[in-house]
């Protein structure tokens, strides 16, 4: 009998995080389905992706082990999806923990540990630093870190 796993995300700025997560999913069943977030989906949630759907969705489709990807479009479609797709195990990040157990009905529930010390949220965090008004600040103190520091080799 085929065991179905299903899980969610954005997969924005693809990662190693994500590669890890893939791989975990799919060393849990035969068959990995994965919902990636909609562009319309996480506006509604206030995020914006840097990676179009589209391309999200064909980045996570090309890696091995993924056998489906279906748009998420909503919160509220997960339970049509497990039911419609024959799903045996659902699979979301303990950052979720205990937030889809109302599924455990139609399958098992399972919420597993993230990949420490990458997260998309941190690289997007990292890129705003790069921003024009950013980068002339970072010069400033560049410049006023050298003058003291030829200052104090001077007086050495």
């Amino acid at each position: 009998m085929t065991r179905t796993v299903l899980s969610y995300g954005t997969f924005d700025l693809f990662h190693v995080g994500h590669l890890r997560l893939i791989e975990r999913l799919a060393a849990m069943g035969d068959r990995l389905i994965v919902g990636v977030s909609t562009d319309e989906f996480n506006a509604g949630k206030g995020k914006r992706s840097v990676v179009s759907y589209d391309d999200r969705a064909a980045i996570v489709g090309a890696i091995k082990g993924v056998d489906l990807v279906i748009p998420e479009r909503s919160w509220d479609q997960k339970r049509a999806d497990i039911v419609e797709h024959g799903v045996d195990v659902f699979v979301m990040g303990d950052d979720w923990s205990g937030k889809f157990d109302d599924l455990a009905d139609v399958c098992e529930v399972t919420y597993l540990p993230r990949t420490s010390g990458v997260s998309t949220t941190e690289i997007k965090d990292l890129l705003r630093t790069l921003d024009p008004q950013h980068l002339e600040e970072m010069q400033a103190a560049l410049g006023t870190l050298t003058r003291l520091l030829e200052h104090y080799r001077d007086l050495t």
